[in-house]
């Protein structure tokens, strides 16, 4: 086997019939399909995650329309090649009357100048441009080379179509192993389906590398199980990347379980985090923000946890501090919920940003030298601590902004005892003196 190529390349689908999953945009009548058999294929921009068949589409693509294909990598060509495939592309329309696919793998790697280099040439249909990108095109690809390509979401492929594939590659004589006698219980398929994680080149490599690392029995089978699998693998492919959209749409994931008050699932999405790499250090500081905007004195302590798990991780690291943010977790998802800080604060800064900037009342100014108190800075200033239950009715705010309420508690949790004590100094200020 060493001397072939890897199996998820000899098994590459060579036309739509091989090709397993993705039926919502390729089956027939599906937007995908339905553009290649018109013959006016327009530029494209294909989206998915690692192994679910990106480059293999610009393949199959390619030999369904007979249009010339040329493909590089974003991660080694530059401009310069940019230009060599531009002059081929030039030659191939004048001389063989025959249009071009340039196919750029990790197109999100191009920088701004390399992706504007296409531009000119896929206005001119010199090129039919198709991108692969595991990155969303929204944040990675320039608007305007964006506005001008279709673009197609593919999925990770689900567990069934991980096992097609699997049997697929077990059974095939000419480019699989169906030539080796494999035995694999359900629980060891069962392992290698959910360890590739909707990537059938993981999926695949890991299969090829269990036949090869295990030696036939006397009968001259090759006994596959769960333990070998696991030798193989390692460890589960996490879809995960510290500066990609996963990064942004797990961080919410977290965010909304906590607010939703669901400790398990937001121990899911921690534990999906943390295993994956992200910086503690970074959900930290994210569960600290949370404590404020979505627990706030609800429960004071929320914060004074959120902070502590701060400085755990500050302290030990990872591993061993993942249980003190799981434990933050788990004691923000059932605190009592309340956002009316959050509120407050908007409230306030929206009349900070569209209001008038009142001098502060002379009454709270600090008279530090004689010209300032000679000038009323002070006068009329009534301390607190001098009056019964150490208030007293007096006016806080710019003249323009007097009475107005910003924060407005909401009655649960340790907010039903400040709505209290404010509703009592509200007694207080309009009772009769």
């Amino acid at each position: 086997m060493n001397s072939q190529p890897p199996l998820a390349e000899r098994l590459r689908p060579r036309d739509f019939n091989e090709f397993i999953g993705q039926e919502e945009i390729i089956a027939e009548g599906k937007p995908l399909r339905q553009i290649i058999t018109t013959g006016k294929l327009p530029s494209l921009i294909l989206w998915g995650p690692p192994g679910s068949g990106k480059t293999t589409l610009a393949y199959i693509i390619a030999r369904a329309t007979g249009l010339a294909f040329i493909s590089f990598s974003a991660v080694t060509a530059g401009v310069k090649e940019i230009r060599a495939v531009v002059e081929q592309a030039v030659y191939n329309r004048k001389t063989l009357n025959r249009g071009t696919i340039l196919f750029v793998d990790e197109i999100h790697r191009f920088n701004k100048a390399q992706q504007d280099a296409f531009l000119p040439h896929v206005e001119k249909g010199v090129i039919t441009l198709i991108g692969a990108t595991t990155e969303n095109p929204s944040f990675e690809l320039n608007s305007a080379l964006l506005s001008r390509c279709r673009v197609f979401v593919l999925r990770g492929l689900n567990n069934e179509e991980i096992k097609t594939l699997l049997e697929r590659a077990r059974n095939d004589k000419e480019r699989g192993l169906g030539n080796f006698a494999i035995e694999m219980d359900k629980a060891a398929m069962d392992y290698l389906v959910n360890i590739a994680n909707g990537d059938a080149r993981v999926a695949l490599t890991l299969l090829e590398l269990a036949v090869e690392s295990t030696a036939p029995d006397k009968g001259g089978s090759r006994i596959i199980s769960r333990q070998i699998i696991e030798s193989a693998a390692q460890r589960k492919v996490l879809l995960y990347d510290q500066t990609s959209e996963e990064h942004y749409n797990i961080i919410s994931a977290l965010h909304k379980s906590l607010r939703g008050s669901d400790p398990d699932a937001a121990l899911y999405w921690l534990a999906r985090m943390l295993e994956a790499g992200e910086d503690p250090l970074y959900i930290a500081r994210r569960l600290v923000r949370f404590a404020s905007e979505d627990v706030g004195n609800a429960d004071p302590q929320a914060l004074v946890v959120a902070v502590a798990a701060k400085e755990a991780v500050d302290f030990i690291g990872m591993p061993e501090c993942n249980l003190a943010l799981a434990q933050t977790v788990v004691y923000l998802a059932t605190a009592p919920k309340s956002n009316a800080l959050y509120a407050a604060y908007n409230k306030a800064k929206e009349d900070v940003e569209t209001t008038y900037d009142q001098p502060v009342p002379l009454h709270l100014r600090n008279p530090v030298t004689k010209l300032m108190k000679d000038i009323g800075y002070g006068e009329g200033y009534q301390y607190p601590h001098n009056f019964s239950g150490h208030f007293v009715s007096e006016t806080y705010l710019p003249e323009n902004l007097a009475g107005k309420k910003y924060y407005q508690p909401t009655g649960l949790g340790f907010e039903q005892e400040i709505k209290r004590r404010l509703e009592d100094w509200e007694k207080l200020k309009n009772k009769p003196v």
